[in-house]
């Protein structure tokens, strides 16, 4: 019963840590750390999917609670391992990262919008899968190519692209733009997909 809970900790864990990791080091390319973080998903759906759904992000959680995917006393399990991944990423980043890679921004309606947006697309990419329209052999790649195309659509308006409010905890940065904006483009991204498709 609780390998799910223990799939989704070691999920967001990876993922906080790779993301923290390479903006720690600078990330190289403009598309590295979104590239970096697409792959490390990718990854996970095929390793983790089969056991929890490898959710590792409390808004695609609460999104997929909004659709009557999963319930809230489930949700709330999920997105209690997830900060604890996120945490355990914190912890261990620290033997490797000297200093914070980012601080809380001031709130900003552009930026609140783009992640907004960025999550959206991402979370409608996810329920192609959900609803069963992409092909299963196919959902690490459907999944890890929507979180790229969300982080770089956030990330060309202006905004961090986190999209993940566990890993906005991470990367301290757990303000209204990067928990509350994800939140709002999950819900959304994943009601709209079930409206274009007219799926339960």
């Amino acid at each position: 019963m609780y390998k799910k809970y223990l799939a989704e900790l070691v999920g967001t864990f990876a993922l906080s840590f790779v993301v923290l990791s390479a903006v720690a080091s600078g990330g190289g390319l403009p598309i590295a750390v979104p590239l970096i973080a697409a792959l490390t998903l990718g990854l996970f759906v095929y390793t983790i999917g089969p056991v929890s759904g490898c959710h590792i992000n409390p808004a695609v959680t609460l999104g997929l609670l909004s659709i009557k995917k999963i319930s809230s006393i489930e949700a709330v399990r999920y997105i209690l391992a997830q900060l604890l991944g996120a945490l355990a990423a914190i912890l261990v980043s620290k033997i490797f990262v000297i200093t914070s890679p980012m601080t809380a921004s001031p709130f900003n309606s552009r930026v609140f919008l783009a992640e907004g947006l960025g999550t959206f697309f991402f979370c409608f990419g996810i329920a192609s899968v959900v609803y069963g329209q992409a092909k299963e052999q196919m959902s690490g790649l459907v999944i890890g190519g929507s979180l790229l195309l969300g982080v770089l659509i956030a990330s060309l308006v202006g905004a961090a692209g986190i999209l993940n409010p566990a890993v906005a905890f991470a990367l301290n940065s757990a303000t209204i733009l990067y928990t509350v904006a994800p939140v709002v483009g999950s819900v959304l991204g994943f009601k709209t997909y079930k409206y274009i498709v007219n799926v339960q």
